[in-house]
């Protein structure tokens, strides 16, 4: 089991530790809910030191990550950041990543804790350009400061005005007292703030200087079970629950980020996927009685028939009420569809929605 540069201090705040891909991460501190409300109207931290980062760099930098990603990556500016993933050459995703420019021949891609090695091993596969690749997974820390108060919070340990990084933008700049540090808007939460890199001898010093400078706005550790239940309430994908190796990025809603502008890893019969239609789709659905659907809970019709399966699921702490995600035949995609979840042998009301769940 590994441990982040800073898991000595989440066991020191008392943080209820639990091993998740391969590290032992703090899944909550004082509950769920609680840690939820501090992200949606204050500031919070986690510490996602767990994701992966890969450095690419050299001329055909941009065209190995044109070939394994599924978005057009040729857009992307200095300083700009872009979601996407890797399809895999059967209609699945491989993974789904952050892509950033650093500046022209090189690239940070930010994937999955869980995925660090698959990813690198099939990117590494798809490298006959000369590319130079980096893991620097180990190396590196990653915090995520999130919530309304996140501008205001840590505007005093930067020269940066944050208010002027717009969303999926980054600067390297110095924070904490700390120089070249990436600062990226680039937040799995829909609540607003700042992802900040930093190598892992740097992660202490930066914990602390943030925890100061949010004192007076009521900043908090946050776990990865309310980071859970955040990206839900936003409708964000989680790989392993509602993306994976067998799901289409088009099945998952993720066509916006699957440009048939350029080639790429199964472009072609992704291209078909498209034109003929999809047969299943992930779609958004609330509970309409008190009733909390779990990952791989049966999606049944109202004759029973099994139609789909649940791939997240929760009880939303903004909303009061079971909310999720799930595959369902096409039929029963359509916003206001009356659908089933079964729990425990009996078939609990639910209707498809529009995300986001949560509104700001």
């Amino acid at each position: 089991m590994k441990n982040t540069a800073l898991t000595h201090i989440h066991e020191g705040l008392g943080a209820k530790m639990l091993p998740f891909a391969g590290y032992n991460m703090p899944i909550s501190y004082e509950g769920i809910n609680i840690e939820h409300e501090t992200v949606r109207t204050a500031v919070g931290v986690f510490d996602v030191s767990h994701m992966g980062e890969f450095l690419l760099s050299g001329p055909n930098a941009l065209a190995l990550i044109q070939k394994v990603t599924s978005n057009d990556a040729s857009v992307l500016i200095d300083g700009k950041a872009q979601y996407s993933c890797l399809p895999n050459a059967t209609g699945g995703i491989v993974d789904d990543l952050l892509v950033y420019k650093i500046k022209d021949e090189q690239y940070l891609l930010v994937v999955n804790a869980s995925n660090i090695d698959k990813d690198w091993n099939w990117i590494s596969s798809q490298n006959d350009l000369d590319v130079d690749m980096k893991n620097l997974s180990e190396d590196y820390s990653l915090l995520a400061i999130q919530g309304p108060k996140a501008v205001e919070a840590m505007q005093s340990l930067t020269s940066v005005d944050l208010s002027s990084i717009e969303y999926y933008n980054f600067v390297v700049s110095d924070f904490a007292g700390i120089e070249h540090v990436i600062i990226s808007a680039t937040g799995y939460t829909g609540a607003g703030g700042f992802e900040i890199y930093c190598k892992n001898n740097e992660a202490e010093q930066i914990w602390n200087k943030v925890f100061e400078a949010g004192a007076a706005f009521g900043i908090k550790p946050i776990g990865l079970a309310a980071r859970d239940t955040l990206r839900l309430e936003m409708g964000f994908c989680l790989y392993g629950n509602d993306i994976n190796d067998t799901t289409s990025p088009l099945e998952a809603g993720l066509g916006w980020i699957t440009k048939f502008s350029k080639d790429f890893t199964n472009a072609a019969s992704l291209k078909e996927q498209k034109e003929a239609g999809v047969t299943r789709k992930l779609v958004a659905f609330e509970m309409q009685e008190r009733a909390i659907p779990r990952h791989d809970y049966e999606i049944v019709d109202a004759n029973g028939t099994e139609i789909g399966i649940v791939t997240s699921g929760t009880m939303s702490p903004s909303l009061n009420k079971g909310i999720g995600l799930g595959y369902v035949t096409i039929d029963s995609s359509k916003v206001d569809s009356e659908i089933f979840i079964r729990i425990r042998k009996k078939d609990a009301l639910a209707k498809v929605v529009k995300l986001p769940f949560y509104k700001i």
